[in-house]
């Protein structure tokens, strides 16, 4: 049987451009060279396309294997059939690739405009397609569907950056709409970008001004005071969910520091909350998967309250963090998927959606 030839994705212009090569070094690393032929593709912060020539993937985090003298500029044809094009002087090499696996977080990565592209080239890729992902990684129209389906979450308000030139009457909107403390995140962010936590009017103008500089549209939600949990969800039409996992932030919420650089943060497999409660979760996790139209993957967030045990979904992800200490492979593998193998099934799914 011949090997499979996967295309990885990484980098990236989002701000979230060094979690996507963090990630990106151990879906390599984890990828099996007996069963996949493997063009790593980096995406620099200016949008120039590498097709990286170097097999340590550890200098992928550095930015070190942007100078490895085997590099080539590539790009991903739209043309059907064209596959992976990579230059050489004036001679072009064109390598058939079976799959694309996106390990781009945020913009041009996960809102599906890499998808966009993928569609028009005719490759299978790894992850939910153009509309699923565009949805999703809009916070705003996500709530949006989860209202329709019936599903409870967080109160929320949308506030525009235009809205912000009259900074007294925005925040003045939000105060008759919540009670400190609210969240402010960018619509379009992940990885917890841009997020703040305001517990006064001060403290909310910040996070307001500091958001409106990733996103034009703004997400406002009211507290809820509840256990951080997350499912991981993979499959097309009968999706699966793992074990419910919760975070234990150690600071203030589960932000891009406590997340990525320090560690503060403690991860509880299973979570801490009771197994009806568990089963619950999961189910819930499912139904935002598929009326959302999700196909591979995704990381579904939510809280559970500490008072009642109500289920409120918070966001969902359609390219989660894959470093080796993201939770999506680490949920999984609490539910006995090893990371290799979690990956095999994410090329399957992606040739069968």
């Amino acid at each position: 049987m011949s090997k499979l030839s996967v295309c990885v994705l990484f980098g990236g212009i989002s701000p979230e451009h060094e979690v996507s090569l963090r990630s990106a070094e151990s879906v390599l690393n984890n990828l099996d060279p007996e069963k996949y032929n493997i063009f790593p593709v980096g995406i620099t912060k200016n949008g120039e396309w590498i097709l990286y020539g170097g097999n340590d993937y550890s200098t992928l985090p550095s930015g070190q294997w942007r100078n490895d003298e085997r590099n080539r500029p590539a790009a991903i044809s739209p043309v059907r059939g064209q596959g992976l094009l990579n230059f050489e002087g004036d001679c072009v090499v064109r390598e058939r690739i079976d799959v694309v696996f996106p390990v781009l977080h945020g913009e041009n990565g996960e809102d599906g405009s890499v998808q966009g592209l993928l569609q028009l080239a005719g490759i299978p890729y790894v992850g939910p397609h153009v509309a699923s992902s565009a949805t999703c990684m809009d916070k705003t129209l996500t709530k949006l569907v989860a209202d329709h389906a019936g599903i409870r979450q967080a109160a929320w308000k949308l506030i525009t950056a235009n809205e912000l030139k009259n900074m007294d009457a925005a925040i003045a909107s939000i105060e008759t709409a919540f009670s400190y403390p609210v969240f402010v995140k960018p619509a379009g962010t992940g990885s917890s970008v841009g997020v703040g936590k305001a517990k006064n009017r001060e403290a909310l103008e910040k996070a307001l001004t500091n958001a409106a500089k990733f996103d034009s549209k703004i997400l406002v939600e009211e507290f809820i005071n509840g256990h951080e949990v997350e499912v991981a969800v993979l499959g097309n039409d009968s999706p699966a969910a793992s074990v419910c996992g919760e975070i234990e932030a150690g600071t203030e919420f589960y932000d891009y520091d406590a997340k990525y650089i320090s560690d503060c943060a403690r991860l509880h497999i299973p979570a801490r909350i009771d197994e009806q409660t568990a089963e619950n979760v999961r189910d819930v996790a499912i139904k935002v998967y598929q009326a959302m139209g999700c196909k591979g993957l995704s990381r579904v967030d939510f809280f559970v309250t500490y008072d009642n045990h109500e289920i409120v979904f918070n966001e969902i992800n359609t390219i989660p963090g894959f470093t080796s200490i993201s939770m999506y492979p680490k949920l999984f593998a609490a539910s006995g998927i090893a990371y290799g193998a979690l990956l095999d099934h994410l090329i399957r799914f992606a040739l069968e959606a």
